[in-house]
C-alpha cells in the first residue's frame, strides 16, 4: 500500500475531460514524477490532491486517510505540503519570519497575526526554524528581506516553510520553472538532500527532463488527461507513447 493512492479520478470542465480515469500509487519515500505536454492535466491533478479542485468521481487517500472533500488546510494538517510554480512567500517579512509563519497557523487555516510577537519569542520554535534554515543553507540570510532574494533562494525559503511543518508528502509544481541552470542544479541537490536526510515522499510535476531524470524513482506520463505510461526512468526514456505524446516538445 502506497502513502498516496489515487483511484479512478475523473475531472471534466464543460466539454473538456481534464482527467480521465487516473490511477496512481506512490510509495513511501519515493520521488514520483508526473510529466506530459502542456494541457495534459498535470496541474488539475495536483489541485485535486490538495483540495483546490474536487474530482467528479474517484477517490484519493493519503496515508490511509481520505482526502476528497477536505479543505486545503485540513489536507495540510494530514502532512501534505505544496511548492508552487511561483514561490509563495511573504515578501514584506524577513526570511526568518516567513519560516515562523506556519508555526502559528490556526487550525482553521487562518493566521493568528496578533500572536506573532509571542511566537517569535518561543525558543523551541525559533530553534526549529533556525535549524531548518541552516539545513537549507540560508541561516546567514535569516534576517534578510525576503523580497530581495533571488528566485533560487525564494524557492529554498518556500521549501523551508514547508519543512517546518514536518510534512510526510511534498508536492512540487515545476520547482525549477524560470531558473537559470545553476539554480536548477542547486535545487536538484537540495531536493536530494531533503530526501536523504528526511525521507519525505515527493510528487513532482516538471517539464525539465534533466530535473526529472535526476530525481525521479518512478515516472507517470499524462496525455489528454490519461496516464499513458508509467515505470522506472530508464523505461520511460524510450517509450514510444511518450515520444508521440510530446511531439518533440521535450527531449526524453
Amino acid at each position: 500500500m502506497g502513502i498516496l493512492e489515487v483511484q479512478n479520478v475523473n475531472k471534466r470542465f464543460g466539454g473538456l475531460q481534464a482527467l480521465n480515469n487516473v490511477n496512481l500509487d506512490v510509495e513511501k519515500g519515493s520521488v514520483h514524477a508526473l510529466i506530459g505536454p502542456n494541457g495534459a492535466g498535470k496541474s488539475t491533478f495536483l489541485n485535486c490532491l490538495i483540495g483546490k479542485l474536487k474530482p467528479d468521481t474517484g477517490s484519493v487517500q493519503f496515508d490511509g486517510q481520505p482526502v476528497l472533500g477536505k479543505k486545503a488546510h485540513e489536507i495540510n494538517q494530514l502532512g501534505v505540503s505544496r511548492v508552487f510554480q511561483t514561490p509563495e512567500i511573504f515578501s514584506d517579512l524577513t526570511v526568518f519570519e516567513n519560516v515562523m509563519i506556519p508555526c502559528f497557523a490556526h487550525r482553521d487555516g487562518a493566521f493568528k497575526v496578533n500572536a506573532f510577537a509571542k511566537v517569535l519569542r518561543d525558543k523551541e520554535i525559533r530553534d526549529k526554524a533556525e535549524h531548518i534554515l541552516e539545513d537549507m543553507g540560508m541561516k546567514e540570510k535569516m534576517n534578510a528581506h525576503s523580497g530581495s532574494l533571488s528566485r533560487g533562494d525564494k524557492r529554498r525559503l518556500e521549501m523551508a516553510m514547508c519543512l517546518v511543518q514536518d510534512p510526510k508528502l511534498l508536492l512540487l509544481d515545476e520547482p525549477t520553472a524560470g531558473m537559470a541552470r545553476a539554480d536548477t542544479n542547486n535545487t536538484i541537490d537540495l531536493l536530494k538532500h531533503i530526501g536523504e536526510t528526511r525521507g519525505i515522499t515527493k510528487v513532482i510535476i516538471e517539464h525539465d527532463m534533466h530535473v526529472v531524470f535526476s530525481l525521479a524513482t518512478t515516472i507517470s506520463v499524462l496525455a489528454q488527461g490519461a496516464i499513458i505510461a508509467e515505470g522506472l526512468p530508464e523505461e520511460i526514456k524510450g517509450h514510444p507513447k511518450v515520444r508521440e505524446a510530446y511531439l518533440g516538445e521535450a527531449e526524453v
